[in-house]
Order: structure tokens, then sequence, then C-alpha cells
């Protein structure tokens, strides 16, 4: 399905990572920014982990270059996420990420990261950093920061979600 993307790409050159989710939920699109639906985490573990300086929030995505990430979504042109048959764009992703040379892409989801996977001819990734790249960027996939996925009681190993965006802020500290 083709068309206006849903939420424009916030990618740029010289970027630490760039944050992939699978797909923009309706309140991320009748809003207009990334991450902004009521229960979505992502700004929340942004600065908890310390992956950014200072709080933000859905309306600073049009900023987040300046703290080195992008943000962008296998599907770009549906409102809609957790439905069945979503049109992947992994090849537009790959030629996004090489175009702009991230050192990691983030995968915000690990069916954004399976995805990916799949369209390398690699296994379902677990969460955290993988031993494959995309596009020339290293992959790290965390788990989804969405209001839906709240009741898990671990995650792969972690007691929490935002463990592993920790993890991520580690690992982008030690390559900057």
């Amino acid at each position: 399905m083709r068309g206006t993307p849903v939420l424009p790409d916030r990618l740029g050159p010289g970027l630490r990572v760039v944050f992939c989710g699978t797909a923009p939920g309706l309140a991320s699109a009748a809003r207009g920014h990334y991450y902004a639906g009521p229960g979505n985490r992502f700004w929340q573990y942004l600065g908890e982990a310390g992956i950014v300086p200072e709080p933000l929030a859905p309306g600073d995505d049009a900023r987040v270059a300046r703290f080195g990430i992008g943000l962008t979504d296998l599907v770009k042109t549906m409102a809609q996420s957790h439905d069945r048959g979503l049109p992947y764009d992994v090849p537009a992703l790959a030629a996004k990420v090489a175009a702009h040379r991230p050192r990691w892409i983030a995968f915000t989801s690990k069916e954004a990261g399976a995805q990916a996977a799949r369209w390398l001819g690699r296994p379902r990734p677990g969460l955290g950093a993988q031993d494959w790249s995309f596009a020339g960027a290293r992959v790290f996939v965390l788990p989804s920061p969405s209001g839906r996925n709240q009741g898990r009681a671990h995650y792969d190993g972690r007691p929490s979600r935002l463990d592993w965006w920790a993890e991520l802020a580690r690992v982008l500290e030690r390559e900057p």
C-alpha cells in the first residue's frame, strides 16, 4: 500500500541510533508524532535509560537528531498496529539505513526485528544486541514500549523493559 507516510521519517547523517517501530499506532497518527499513544513509554525510557540527557515527549520528535537519534517505522502508510498482513517495507528501510548510515538500528519491537531478520534470511531474534547488521548498522532489538505490552512478568531474562533500554544506552555509550 503506497501513499503519503503517516509520520515523516526523522533521519539524517551521523546518527548514533535509529529507532524503528513496526507501525504507527492510531493515537500517534492522529497526533502526528511518534510514540504518542496513551501508555506508550518510548519517551520515558529514552530519558530514564540515559539515552538522552533531558526529558522528551512526543512533540519533541522533530528535534531528536540533536541527540543523535532518528525515528522511522517499517509500515509508513497505515495508522494501525498489531494487525495481520501489515505492508512491511523492509527494502525501503534498508535503503534509508544505507543512505544515512547510523551506527545502530534499534527495533522497538520483536516483530520489527523479526521482519528485518526474515528479510536477511536470519532466524527470529531475541532481545538485545544482535550478531548481525542491517544495511551496515549494528542491530539491537528492544521490547515494545507500547501500552499494549504491559502484562509480561519478564523480558528475555530481564525483569523489565527498561533494563533492555538501559543496556542499549550502555552499548551506545561504549561506541560513541
